[in-house]
Formats: C-alpha cells, sequence, structure tokens
C-alpha cells in the first residue's frame, strides 16, 4: 500500500545514522536521500496505484474534496522508465503522491 514516504529531521548526519542503524537492524537500507534547501514540516508520503487509470482516479478524487494539485498525472522518467504519478497537498499541507511503476514510456 504505501510506496514510499520523506522523513523531515532538524540533523541530517544524526538521523542518517539512527535510520542506518535501526533499518539495518530490520534488514532495510535507505534508497534515496533529498536534502531540502530550507526547513520543513510536511510530509511526503506516496501509495501505490494498480495502474495509470488508478493515479488518474486518485487525482480525480483528491481535487473533488478539495486538495490543491501539486502535479497532474504524467510520467516522470527522471525518477525511472515507468513511473507514472500524481501530486496533491492534502487539508493539512501534506505532498500525498500515487504512483503506478509499470507505465509505458515512449
Amino acid at each position: 500500500m504505501i510506496d514510499h514516504f520523506g522523513i523531515n529531521c532538524a540533523d541530517w548526519e544524526s538521523s542518517k545514522a539512527f535510520y542506518d542503524t535501526v533499518l539495518g537492524a530490520l534488514g532495510y537500507t535507505r534508497q534515496l536521500d533529498y536534502q531540502v534547501a530550507s526547513p520543513s514540516r510536511e510530509i511526503h508520503v506516496a501509495f501505490q496505484a494498480a495502474d495509470v487509470a488508478a493515479v488518474q482516479a486518485f487525482y480525480d478524487a483528491a481535487l473533488e474534496v478539495g486538495a490543491e494539485s501539486l502535479h497532474a498525472p504524467r510520467l516522470w522518467p527522471e525518477y525511472h522508465p515507468g513511473y507514472y504519478g500524481a501530486f496533491v497537498r492534502d487539508p493539512d499541507g501534506n505532498n500525498v503522491e500515487a504512483v503506478f511503476h509499470g507505465a509505458a514510456h515512449g
């Protein structure tokens, strides 16, 4: 259900050490690191979608209940070929995404 998420931190180095240790104990590793220019309390969470139609349905439903559109559904080849996602801002200002990893690219 959850595809990926972002964790905000005040101290980058100590947070990396913490997550490397606790995730390692579970057999996991950090996959990507993004540093932002300014601190933020917003979170990012991405939910897996079954196909591109589900990404569109997520986006349409979110807008219907008043979410702010951050990015309409599209391919995101800068992430990887086949990455198809849509991003909205929830009522609390969080970045929420639906993503399908098997979209046709061309």
